[in-house]
This record gives structure tokens, C-alpha cells and sequence, in this order.
């Protein structure tokens, strides 16, 4: 065995508790091959109709299960594992976002005459409310501090929003209009703030059809028009409220219904002018503080930009820099809780590190090679266009998705990947998975589930319980076309992996 490979599977399994308890079969599938059960459910007329595959392998070689494995179907949130991985392989679990704060023009008796930019880097977590995440008020704090350092107490100009360490392509347009005005389809942008979401506190009227009581939260958008044209639904009708917005205009509408038997509920929308909501937060707080800025908010781009006031990179005098979480956390509150801006944020940076551009052309460029660095075909059963799973334009196959996870194993990264994704009944998306199953068993699988309007997947690792890396099991399971019952797809699925599980 070689060394690399030894120090691996001694990360992996200090991952897991060093005591497993012994499967118990439960339930009238027992005895049943994981093959011969996959196979079973997916003849009967629940299923069979819906496109269904699965491949899963011990490293060893071994098949535990194969059933149309070279089909490329839509991964959904499956594919942050690629994502994640080739970020934490390329650029290292300690890799950082850098913001800076720079200005143009001259200072003189603590007067800046000219304009303070704020230098986007990319980081996905700024001004955000995630645990991992630095307070925006020490944030901006760090930022004052700059500014005393450098001896500015006034600025005689503008504060700028400067986000051209990506392209102003925030989405792609594979994406679903309903879906880009949610807080899962932000978007990306180099200086993005409190993940390029807002807050919107939604009550159902005293009947349906009457208005809903709407009242915007943090952060503060003053600028942006907002209609809505959203009612009180019938009992049981849940919640169909979409933000439709865009970046071209300050303006949004919020449609749908809500059920009038909900209580008061925070919907979590999308904000298309993050790095003028940074500039303009920053300004805020500035004057809060004493320093008084003459000169409005900007940023860079055609609705809240200032003619003639895009100076060159070159051209802005540095003053310091505020960092991001490292990677390694980025990546696992990426999988963890399937967010959608982080992964969508590796993506383009993987573009920008390797090909000098943060738009997502570089990025299909930078993933394709970087495949290859670790041993994967990209063209052998994938067809990947963002990073989050997204798009519906995304194609992977169970054994392109086990090739590349049999692949991360050999990554210096590993240990740090293998612990970036969920355990079933652990924190995030997983934590309602396998819950009538042994915890022994559970504590065994770090996986990533995907899932959207007719699709389910997982993919991941089963750690055997006598520590044999060899032994270790990469699967992917994945369904699309399905729109039966939500429970019965699940309660299939839990029972597919535990199946493998307990055999291993």
C-alpha cells in the first residue's frame, strides 16, 4: 500500500467513532441484496416509469450494485461534490478570500479627495449571518481601522463597490427565472454582502385572497421598488411565493399565494446589487461612526455606477485587506447545507485561479482540466455548466461520480472533503435521513443528497467497519422524472444505501 494512500485511510477513519455497532436488519427487505432490491423497485410501476440509476463500488474494485451507470442524468446538488473537491485539491483547505480597501486621488489634513473602494476578492461569506462568518460590525470595524491608519477621517468622494474579480454574469441563463429571485439563486458576484439575500417577513391576510401584511428586513435596500402582487391562500395551499428581479432594474415582484393556516414566515430573497448594498451599508456605518463621506454609494455596474468614476485596477492605492474563513469551512458549510453561492463562488474561482478569468467559461475550462490532473475523464459522463447543480443543463453519470470520488481519495485534501459532507441524522440537509436506522450504520456514510422538482440523488462514501481503505464503498444513486410521493422515493432510497451499508 503506498504511504500516501495509508496516511488517507487513517484520516478517513478518525472521522468516524472507532466502535461500530452490528446492523440489524429490520424490516421484510432484510436478506435482500442491494442489486436485487434497486432492481426489484425499479420494475414495479411506482418507479418505473421515472429514470433511475445507480453504481456503487468498493475501491477494491468490487460491484456492489450497477444499474445503468453510464446514463447522464441531472445530478441537482450532488454535483457541489466536484465542485468542492477540485477546490479543496487545487487550491488547499486553507485557501482565503481577500477583500481590500483601497482609494484614488490624494489625502491631505485627514481629508481623502477622491473615492474609497471596497476591493472585492470573491468572498462568499462577507457581511453574511453564517456561524462561520465573520460579524459585518467587526468587519467593518477592521475597514474604519484602515482608514485611521492611512489617516483619513473625511472622505471628500464616493465609496465604490468594486466587483471586478468576476464577471458581472451572475447566472447562468440554464437557470429558472422563479429560481434566480430566491436566496438559492442569487447568484455570484466579486464582492458580494450577507450572501446576496434579503430578508422579506411575509403574514397571510384574514382571508384568502386578501394581501399578505409584507415588511422588508435586513439589509436595509432602500433603493429597490418592490411590488407585491402576492394574496392569502386557501387552508393546505402552502407556499408558492417567488421573487421575480433582476440586475438590470431596482425593481421586484413578489407572486404567489400563502396559505392563510401558516404563521409569519421569513422569506429569504435574492438581492442583484450586493456591492452597492456593500458600499452603501459601509457609507452608513461610516457616518454612524463620525467620518463623513460627501459623495454617494456606487459601484461599478450600469444602474448604481457613477460615470467616469471606474478608475484602473492599477490605479487604486491599497490601504489593507480583511480575510474569509478558510476554505476548508467554506466547503463544509457548502455541503453541509447545499448552499448554493458558495459552490457557485468555488466554481468561478476555479476559473480565475486557473485561467484568469472569473466567468463561467474559465470555470468549465479550469474544472475540465483539473478532472484530468486527478484522473478523471471529463468528457466520459459529464456535462457540467455551474457549480451548485442548478441548472438543469447538468449531466453526470453514477460512474463518472464514483470515478471521481475513488479519485479524492488520493487527494492530499481528502481528509479535509470526506469530513466537508454530511452524515445521515447529522447537522444540514441529511438530518431527517435513515432516522429509523442504526446510528452505528448512519455513522458510516458521509454523503450529498440533490434534489429538485422530480429529481433525487446521492452520492458518498461508506467506510467499512474493519477500516480496510480498500473496502471503502463510493456510491451514486440517482433519480429523475419522478413525481410520485416524496416519502415512498425516500423511504426507498434510505433503505438502498442501508442496504450497502450493512453489508460493508
Amino acid at each position: 500500500m503506498k504511504p500516501l494512500r495509508s496516511a488517507i485511510i487513517i484520516q478517513v477513519l478518525a472521522v468516524f467513532p472507532a466502535i461500530w455497532g452490528t446492523a440489524q436488519e429490520h424490516d421484510q427487505s432484510s436478506g435482500i441484496s442491494p442489486q436485487d432490491y434497486f432492481t426489484r423497485n425499479t420494475e414495479m410501476e411506482w418507479l418505473g416509469s421515472a429514470s433511475a440509476a445507480v453504481f456503487a463500488v468498493k475501491v477494491s474494485g468490487d460491484t456492489v450494485a450497477c444499474s445503468g451507470s453510464r446514463k447522464m442524468l441531472i445530478p441537482a446538488s450532488t454535483l457541489k461534490t466536484v465542485t468542492t473537491g477540485l477546490a479543496l485539491h487545487s487550491l488547499g483547505p486553507d485557501y482565503r478570500f481577500e477583500t481590500g480597501i483601497g482609494y484614488t486621488g490624494t489625502i491631505s489634513d485627514g481629508v481623502l479627495h477622491g473615492d474609497l473602494y471596497i476591493l472585492g476578492g470573491g468572498d462568499p461569506v462577507l457581511g453574511s449571518r453564517n456561524r462561520i462568518a465573520e460579524p459585518v460590525e467587526n468587519v467593518f470595524g477592521a475597514w474604519l481601522g484602515m482608514l485611521s491608519e492611512a489617516g483619513i477621517v473625511r472622505i471628500d468622494g464616493n465609496i465604490i463597490g468594486d466587483d471586478r474579480f468576476f464577471d458581472r454574469i451572475a447566472e447562468i441563463d440554464s437557470w429558472q427565472w422563479n429560481d434566480i429571485g430566491t436566496y438559492y439563486g442569487t447568484g455570484v458576484c466579486g464582492l458580494s454582502f450577507n450572501e446576496n439575500m434579503q430578508n422579506i417577513n411575509v403574514t397571510p391576510g384574514d382571508a384568502p385572497g386578501r394581501p399578505l401584511t409584507v415588511k422588508t428586513g435586513y439589509p436595509e435596500l432602500p433603493w429597490m421598488n418592490y411590488r407585491f402582487s402576492c394574496t392569502t391562500g386557501k387552508p393546505g395551499t402552502g407556499n408558492t411565493l417567488y421573487l421575480f428581479t433582476s440586475s438590470f432594474a431596482p425593481e421586484g415582484e413578489m407572486r404567489g399565494t400563502y396559505a392563510i393556516d401558516r404563521k409569519t414566515r421569513t422569506e429569504q430573497v435574492s438581492n442583484k446589487f450586493p456591492a452597492y448594498t456593500c458600499a452603501w451599508h459601509f457609507r452608513k456605518y461610516l457616518s454612524e461612526c463620525g467620518v463623513e463621506c460627501t459623495g454617494k454609494a456606487a459601484d461599478l455596474g450600469p444602474v448604481f455606477g457613477i460615470e467616469g468614476h471606474m478608475a484602473p485596477q492599477d490605479g487604486i492605492t491599497a490601504i489593507g485587506k480583511t480575510f474569509s474563513p478558510e476554505l476548508s469551512a467554506i466547503a463544509g458549510e457548502t455541503n453541509h447545507e447545499s448552499n448554493n453561492l458558495y459552490a457557485e463562488t468555488l466554481f468561478k474561482t476555479l476559473g480565475k485561479e486557473y485561467c484568469g478569468k472569473g466567468d463561467y467559461d474559465s470555470a468549465r475550462e479550469a474544472v475540465g482540466s483539473l478532472l484530468e490532473e486527478i484522473g478523471v475523464c471529463p468528457s466520459d459522463g459529464s456535462h457540467i455548466v455551474d457549480g451548485s447543480g442548478l441548472s438543469r443543463l447538468n449531466g453526470i453519470s453514477p460512474e463518472f461520480m464514483c470515478g471521481f470520488l475513488k479519485a479524492m481519495m488520493d487527494s492530499p485534501a481528502f481528509g479535509t472533503y470526506v469530513e466537508s459532507l454530511p452524515q445521515p441524522g447529522g447537522p444540514g440537509t441529511l438530518l431527517y435521513n435513515m432516522r429509523e436506522y442504526p446510528s452505528a450504520v448512519k455513522a458510516r456514510i458521509r454523503m450529498k443528497s440533490g434534489s429538485m422538482t422530480g429529481v433525487k440523488c446521492y452520492c458518498g462514501y461508506i467506510i467499512p467497519t474493519e477500516g480496510s481503505r480498500d473496502d471503502t464503498i463510493v456510491f451514486s444513486i440517482m433519480v429523475n422524472n419522478y413525481f410520485g410521493p416524496s416519502s415512498r422515493l425516500q423511504k426507498f432510497l434510505d433503505r438502498m444505501i442501508y442496504l450497502m451499508a450493512e453489508r460493508n
